[in-house]
């Protein structure tokens, strides 16, 4: 008996001095159950093979996820590692919520050569400020079944043939509409569309390429917003809030099957798998008039925060994990899980990948996607949003609109040269 008690007491002493060791470290992110499941696996797998670090999860909704971090970190409080879109780095890094990835565990001659080009967005002054796990573009998701139906076997490939297919696909009860071709969203990826696609396909770049000057406020950019508002109001091809909420273009693509057609990006791959219980489909986006091809590539960055540099121990914890969520290994089973796209050129290189009809489309694209740079994220979408809301819900007309909108995106340019 006395042996057993010594047993477990020396096993008692042992657990305790493991746990002392240990070093804690906290992961934030915004609520996405994919994204959720995916960091999950990740983090059992990552604190099985490194017991003497634990790491834990905490999401927030993604209305509230900003505020969140801006009332932590500034205390002392809140997440070591952190995911950010790349269009916040800027604002971000001023605030003081994201530091310089440590030097003596990333090499950003080897990131550079090891990570898609796109992934140069997480830097600012030649600095790395983060790492992506994943990239993604923007592609046309559509109901096959309900294409079908309307005689159509395969997805629009031009502007034109999207507008035929998708008044077909509409049915309007005099002025209610009970199902909707394309479901309108500027408030989802459809700004994204407006700037980097539509003002592309129809002869300018949204700024210049030193992201200082809006150049959109030209002929070619009021004829591109011109043409994505008469989709609305002209072709009456579908109406903002048509199922209400901020994802409510998804729940009515996915689950209601009253929204034929929507743009979204590759991360949406994922949950469409879990929830559309119809044939669907995805697609590259419509070519513009003159034949142009042009996309929206993005990524979600994970980076280091003050409290990850508040002692070495934390310091070496943290640059560890963020090491294994952007490994090969994590990308492949994000791929999987998620739907996004890996961030290495290794792998994003795979022929089976790109021929993938899911994937494909997406992987495609990137080869003529632009990652806008932004100074702050939240308010230059804004501006697109107020620029197109100012057109279908008060009649403004669409030139004005724009140029007005061009004025506001400029002030922010200015401001954050100052």
């Amino acid at each position: 008996m006395k042996h057993l008690v010594r047993a477990m007491l020396v096993a008692a002493v042992l657990l305790a001095g493991l746990a002392a060791a240990q070093v804690e470290i906290l992961y934030w992110q915004y609520q996405f159950d994919a994204r959720f499941d995916a960091m999950e696996q990740l983090i059992e797998q990552f604190n099985a093979e490194n017991p003497d670090i634990v790491v834990r999860q905490e999401t927030f909704p993604y209305d509230a996820y900003q505020q969140q971090v801006a009332a932590s970190l500034p205390a002392g409080e809140g997440p070591d590692v952190v995911q950010l879109f790349y269009g916040w780095l800027p604002t971000w890094q001023r605030s003081g919520y994201v530091e310089p990835l440590p030097a003596e565990f990333f090499d950003a001659a080897e990131l550079d050569a090891t990570f898609v080009p796109m992934a140069q967005a997480a830097k600012l002054g030649g600095t790395y400020y983060g790492l992506p796990t994943a990239v993604r573009s923007l592609g046309l998701f559509y109901n096959k079944d309900l294409l079908s139906e309307a005689g159509y076997d395969s997805p629009p490939a031009t502007w034109d043939e999207f507008i035929e297919i998708a008044k077909a696909l509409t049915i309007k009860r005099g002025p209610r509409f009970e199902q909707i071709g394309w479901g309108v969203a500027p408030q989802g990826q459809e700004h994204h569309v407006i700037r980097e696609v539509l003002t592309r396909q129809f002869g300018t770049a949204p700024y210049s390429d030193d992201g200082t000057e809006v150049l959109y406020d030209s002929e070619a950019g009021i004829e591109a917003f011109a043409f994505y508002t008469g989709l609305i109001t002209e072709h009456e091809l579908g109406v903002i809030d048509f199922v209400p909420g901020t994802s409510g273009y998804r729940e009515g693509f996915r689950s209601l099957q009253n929204i034929a057609m929507i743009f979204d990006g590759s991360f949406a791959i994922g949950a469409t798998q879990n929830t559309a219980e119809f044939e669907w489909g995805v697609t590259e986006l419509p070519v513009g008039p003159s034949g142009v091809k042009s996309n929206f590539g993005s990524f979600w960055m994970n980076g280091l925060t003050p409290n990850a540099l508040a002692d070495p121990a934390k310091t070496e914890a943290a640059a560890k994990f963020l090491q294994y969520v952007t490994s090969p290994e994590a990308m492949e089973l994000w791929l999987d899980v998620v739907g996004e796209l890996p961030a290495r050129q290794a792998l994003i290189a795979d022929p089976e990948l790109a021929a993938d009809p899911v994937f494909g489309p997406f992987i495609r694209s990137l080869e003529y996607a632009h990652a806008t740079t932004f100074v702050d994220e939240s308010a230059q979408r804004a501006v697109i949003m107020d620029a197109v809301n100012r057109v279908v819900l008060e009649g403004v007309d669409p030139e004005a609109s724009w140029l007005q909108a061009a004025a506001e995106e400029q002030a922010l340019l200015d401001q954050f040269a100052q």
